[in-house]
């Protein structure tokens, strides 16, 4: 896929989150760091896209209905 590396990071979250989040680190370390893939690459397109004036005409997306 890609190369990567790790990082420490250091955020602040509502106490309630933060246990939640402290719980998913001890149980499942991978999955959180998933989700802040996820969460990073969200922000880096939405940065990119708004960095190059691309509005939400200039966006496809395709609805499909869920299969049963």
């Amino acid at each position: 896929m890609w190369e990567t590396r790790t990082v420490q990071l250091s955020v602040r979250l509502p106490r309630e989150i933060a246990d939640q989040a402290e719980e998913v680190q001890d149980s499942d370390p991978e999955f959180l760091s998933r989700v802040v893939l996820y969460g990073m690459t969200r922000r880096s397109i939405y940065n990119h896209l708004r960095e190059n004036g691309a509005g939400p005409a200039d966006v496809d997306v395709e609805v499909v209905p869920a299969q049963p």
